[in-house]
This record gives C-alpha cells, sequence and structure tokens, in this order.
C-alpha cells in the first residue's frame, strides 16, 4: 500500500470513531413497563397479592395515609458531553381499598413532570455584600488588635 492510501483510510478510521462518539445514549430507568402484564390488572378484580406477582414490587410505597404502590419509569436520552434528559416518563399510582383490593390504576407522563431552574448561581443569604476587596483586605488591623483575644499586649504586657 502507498502512503496517500493509508493516509486516506486511517483518515477514514478517525472519522468513524469520532461520529461514534457523538452518537446519544439511552438508558431506561426505573421499572421497565410490560404493556400486557399492566393492562391485565383490574379494578375490583385484583389485590395486592395479584397485583405484587403480576408486576413485582412497587418502586415505593406511599408512607402517610393510604398505603398506595407507585412504579415509576424513566426512558433519559443524553448526548455527549451533557446531561441526561428525561424523553419518557411513567408513574403508575395503584390505590387499594382497606381489604387490599385494587380500587384505582392511574397513569401519568411528563406532564408532571417539573424542571426546576435554579435562579442564578449564588445561594441568596441574610447580612452585608461584600466585595472581593473588603474580603481580602477587611480583617488588616482586626487580628492581633491589642486588648482582643490573641492580640499582643500593650505596654507592660507579656506578648
Amino acid at each position: 500500500m502507498t502512503m496517500p492510501v493509508m493516509g486516506r483510510i486511517l483518515g477514514l478510521a478517525v472519522a468513524t470513531l469520532a461520529l461514534g462518539a457523538c452518537a446519544s445514549i439511552k438508558d431506561k430507568r426505573g421499572y421497565l413497563v410490560d404493556g400486557t402484564l399492566l393492562d391485565s390488572v383490574m379494578p375490583g378484580v385484583d389485590n395486592r397479592t395479584s397485583v405484587e406477582r403480576t408486576l413485582g414490587r412497587p418502586t415505593f410505597v406511599s408512607q402517610f395515609g393510604r398505603q398506595d404502590w407507585f412504579y415509576v419509569s424513566t426512558n433519559t436520552q443524553q448526548k455527549a458531553f451533557t446531561r441526561p434528559k428525561a424523553k419518557e416518563h411513567l408513574l403508575i399510582h395503584i390505590t387499594f381499598d382497606d381489604k387490599g383490593n385494587v380500587n384505582s390504576i392511574q397513569r401519568t407522563g411528563m406532564e408532571k413532570v417539573v424542571h426546576l431552574d435554579p435562579d442564578g448561581d449564588k445561594t441568596p443569604t441574610l447580612g452585608r455584600q461584600r466585595t472581593f476587596l473588603e474580603d481580602l483586605f477587611g480583617n488588616i488591623g482586626q487580628v492581633g488588635a491589642a486588648g482582643g483575644p490573641g492580640g499582643g499586649g500593650g505596654p507592660g504586657r507579656p506578648n
């Protein structure tokens, strides 16, 4: 092989690797939903035991009030050098009556997801706003002043 041909092959290999690095990464998090199994759970027919056998353990169970079950599933997508973003979200909320029978099944999606944007890059605090120079030079003459804790002694006092 001649040098120009090897150079072209090497360039093609580098370009292929570079394009492969730009591919997006898809990930499924939480409960893996099987639509057929989910559709088989019926209010008034199933109970906690049959739901657990059909769908598995819930993602979490409510801690206060009624013992509702929640199954959470999120599909994310991430491009190179970015944070993952939720593309699909499914929340299955199963309520039970006092006897443990399924009362209702609710499905919600991305419409219930809240996107929070922090206000700026600083945490608001109470107190005085100081500049960089005040922070840098503000303690000159304050630390080690005579008569204060850790300060040098005055005339006739030991240091």
